[in-house]
């Protein structure tokens, strides 16, 4: 039985969607104003995991993840860059899908951007403001936060806690304009020289909040399975989404919510984040780190626990992940040899393995205790391509298991060997010749050259197999 932790119960519960055997899933995206760090990556790749494991297990996902493409921080960069909005958003919206392409995160069902829905947000603040939820007040509109009788019940605050700090965030022209400390923004007044749109309360561009509503709502429906996204966005992003959504439409907004933990650094475990300047850009890790590697660092601890980074974790990822590479390896080479036939005992005991990995993984998403049954299915690999003889059904029942299972980790196998294989192999064969002539100096010469190119040697029972020295 599959069971998620809901934040908004603080509990683990059963998953149910609401349409049997289809997700409707929304992950709030990037502000796409600089490259993402590793912080912003752990959440893609995160709920990336957990899409391709529910895939697995049957569901089909309809994943949805934005964009925001206005945002002060955008219209910032803007400014400094001496770019337009446009092109800024652009750019770095590129460079989004080329790292999260390099981690192998698959690409969302789709990626709505905020300037391709503003008649949307406009029509969804304007039916708020018709039932009371929201006023205009010179050229902003506000939500009513109190109005909503449920705000605070994600987060778990009360709001009358929410008000004692509330003043002193905002500044005294905002303050002047709200009715209460603890309303938000839907629309903002343009300033001059900004990018804005025609609404019916002037020049301006969405607040920040409203665009998962409209977003969520238009291209998954008034209810959604699965609303998630980092822990930081729980208050108050998510909790307005709340407020905003059910307001609207009367109906709950999302049934279950999952929130991914940080991604930590240095000795103090400080959380990653551009605020703080204590940030690595995937863009820059990928110019040194296998992205295979920074792919297994992050999707090997479930979920909603931090992580943290640093070169001897990857180092330690990179090791683990060699090893099932090896185990692979080991056994795919024991097809040139094996014979017609499977061997039941083994197959049963590997599905077995397999039982036991979707009834860890069924218990949240639990990938710490799934990628220990891995390791197992890997040793169990190593057995059977050491045995004298082998099937050849067998060999390929347990390596489509495998890969099976390691590709919700969004591990793919490298089949990069094919590319220079021949020529290898040839080398190969004449270092296996000169060996046999007792031609040493020859033997010892095309191991070097080859070890050179990265290419380690290693004579089996089998013969002598090769690996890249990663």
């Amino acid at each position: 039985m599959l069971q998620l932790y809901n934040t908004l119960t603080n509990q683990k519960e059963k998953f149910e969607p609401l349409n049997p055997g289809k997700v409707t899933m929304y992950v709030c995206g990037p502000t796409v104003y600089n490259y993402i760090h590793i912080g912003n990556a752990r959440s893609a790749v995160a709920f990336d995991t957990i899409r391709r494991y529910l895939e697995y297990r049957g569901f089909e996902v309809n994943y949805v993840s934005n964009f925001t493409d206005v945002d002060d921080k955008i219209i910032k960069a803007s400014q400094e860059m001496n770019l337009s909005v446009k092109e800024i958003t652009e750019k770095f919206i590129n460079a989004f899908y080329e790292d999260t392409s390099a981690l192998n995160v698959k690409k969302a069902t789709l990626n709505p951007r905020v300037m391709d829905n503003m008649d949307d947000i406009i029509k969804f603040i304007e039916v708020l403001v018709q039932k009371g939820y929201a006023y205009e007040s010179a050229g902003d509109v506000y939500y009513k936060t109190r109005k909503f009788k449920d705000y605070g019940k994600l987060s778990g605050q009360l709001i009358d806690d929410l008000e004692q700090g509330a003043s002193s965030r905002v500044d005294d022209i905002d303050q002047d304009k709200k009715q209460d400390p603890l309303d938000f923004a839907l629309w903002k007044k343009a300033k001059q020289g900004e990018i804005s749109w025609d609404s019916p309360w002037g020049q301006g561009r969405p607040g920040w909040h409203i665009e998962c509503s409209v977003m969520s709502t238009k291209y998954l429906g008034d209810t959604i399975d699965i609303h998630a996204g980092g822990q930081d966005l729980e208050f108050p992003h998510h909790e307005n989404e709340i407020a905003q959504s059910e307001a609207k439409t009367g109906k709950k907004f999302a049934r279950y919510w999952l929130h991914n933990g940080f991604v930590t650094i240095g000795e103090e475990d400080q959380k990653m984040s551009k605020s703080l300047g204590n940030f690595v850009t995937v863009h820059d890790l990928l110019k040194e780190v296998n992205p295979q590697v920074i792919r297994f660092f992050m999707s090997t601890t479930q979920y909603r626990r931090p992580i943290r980074y640093s070169s001897a974790n990857l180092n330690e990822a990179k090791v683990n992940l060699n090893k099932l590479q090896t185990a692979y390896e080991n056994l795919s080479y024991r097809l040139k040899d094996s014979v017609e036939g499977n061997d039941k005992e083994v197959e049963v005991n590997f599905a077995n393995l397999e039982k036991d990995f979707v009834k860890v993984m069924d218990d949240d998403f639990n990938v710490q205790n799934g990628i220990s049954v891995v390791y197992e299915m890997a040793k169990q690999l190593n057995v059977y391509s050491e045995k004298e003889k082998v099937y050849t059904d067998t060999i390929n029942n347990l390596i489509n298991t495998y890969k099976k299972v390691v590709e919700i980790f969004g591990i793919s196998f490298s089949e990069e060997k094919e590319l220079l294989g021949d020529t290898i192999e040839q080398l190969i064969q004449e270092r296996n010749e000169a060996r046999k002539n007792k031609n040493f100096k020859r033997s010892d010469e095309i191991r070097d050259l080859l070890k050179e190119q990265g290419i380690i040697l290693e004579d089996t029972a089998q013969g002598t197999r090769w690996k890249r020295n990663d």
